[in-house]
């Protein structure tokens, strides 16, 4: 029984995001797309020396 109480409480946790899936048609995709470019650039923008250089890099990564 503890087995399925765990696949219970993870369909409730999901089961808003699952619904609005199939009701907009939309995902997450977009912005998980926009995280990993911008935790790209701050890996390769390690000794950067203020926020200031790290904003602008990413700012004109996002602007196409």
């Amino acid at each position: 029984m503890k087995l399925y109480s765990k696949v219970v409480q993870t369909i409730n946790d999901h089961l808003e995001g699952s619904c609005n899936y199939f009701i907009n048609r939309t995902t997450s995709g977009v912005m998980a797309g926009i995280n990993n470019k911008a935790k790209l650039i701050i890996r390769q923008s390690y000794g950067l020396k203020n926020f200031e250089s790290l904003r602008a890099r990413l700012l004109a990564s996002c602007s196409d």
